[in-house]
């Protein structure tokens, strides 16, 4: 099984917007995929702009908890996104890229929108790749 993660600082904003986008992409393509998502500094709740603008587009992400990740679990992925704010340093053949995406934490809604739609793009690129590679 492939697996991918996304993954930011405080796991409250792009890495959750990531994982929803993928969750999506994933149930739509029909794959076999497991994906991960977590912080290396996890906040106590997901941002409100966030949780605000991914209602726009059907997620409901108001339950959902930050989380710490573990090196171990990066290092059994096949693909690692980093937001634009993570130091990783990962041993092996995984392949990491950083997506170097804005932070939606304190932007106001138009600003998190325009973040929301580089994330969408970003994730159906890397499920556009991981067909292709199955193909």
């Amino acid at each position: 099984m492939t697996r991918v993660a996304f993954v930011c600082v405080q796991n409250a904003g792009r890495s959750q917007m990531a994982t929803a986008f993928a969750k999506r992409e994933r149930e739509d393509r029909g794959l076999d995929i497991e994906i991960l998502s977590g912080g290396t500094h996890p906040a106590e709740a997901v941002h409100d702009v966030v949780i605000e603008i991914m209602a726009e587009e059907g997620f409901d992400l108001s339950g959902h908890v930050p989380r710490a990740i573990a090196d171990e679990e990066l290092e059994a992925c096949e693909y690692v996104a980093t937001m634009g704010c993570s130091t990783l340093s990962l041993d092996g053949e995984i392949e990491v890229r950083d997506w170097d995406l804005d932070d939606p934490h304190g932007a106001n809604p138009e600003e998190a929108r325009a973040i929301r739609e580089e994330v969408r793009e970003r994730v159906e690129s890397l499920f556009d790749e991981i067909e292709a590679e199955r193909a």
